[in-house]
């Protein structure tokens, strides 16, 4: 990125330094908010599914039936870390386990119908936290909040991946 006037090398004083003091404290108060509530949904749903489990399964959903080293890589974490976090699911039959359609010696990991349903009602549930945090804006502004966050998470990712460091789990919007 080239320097401006407003930029040090350091890029600690980018722009106008007060604006970026609220940034970074509204994304840490937002991290530390989303993480507390897990931003689980509402009524019965309610922090039921971890963030790990959540993206996961929507990775499955997504992508469909996967082996562990495709979906550490679609999702950007080690092998280890996704076998690791599936290994609950498929004890709870929200994941299966089944061998590879051409290579039966693989394991490839599918979303069950029971992980499809738990994951729908999860969604369902995010969707309405997310309406009635939202309630008051505009369909514009709920537009523009999705966008900036999206570039914002990618900005993220980019860097990650720049210093070589695994990029964060990113899924679609749902």
């Amino acid at each position: 990125m080239p320097t401006t006037p407003e930029m040090s090398m350091d890029m600690t004083t980018v722009g106008d330094t007060g604006l970026l003091e609220a940034l970074q404290h509204e994304v840490a108060v937002f991290a530390r908010r989303a993480e507390q509530t897990r931003l689980g949904g509402v009524g019965q749903v309610r922090n039921s599914m971890d963030r790990a489990a959540y993206l996961l399964l929507n990775r499955l959903d997504k992508e469909g039936p996967m082996g562990v080293k495709a979906l550490a890589a679609s999702m950007g974490i080690d092998s280890s870390t996704v076998t690791r976090q599936v290994a609950p699911l498929v004890d709870t039959g929200l994941v299966k386990r089944t061998s590879h359609p051409e290579d039966g010696r693989a394991v490839v990991l599918q979303l069950s119908p029971r992980g499809q349903s738990r994951l729908d009602e999860v969604r369902t549930s995010r969707r309405q936290l997310m309406a009635e945090l939202t309630h008051e804006w505009a369909p514009e502004e709920r537009e523009a909040f999705c966008a900036l966050l999206t570039r914002f998470n990618s900005a993220l990712s980019a860097r990650q991946a720049a210093q070589g460091m695994p990029a964060p789990e990113s899924e679609p919007a749902s």
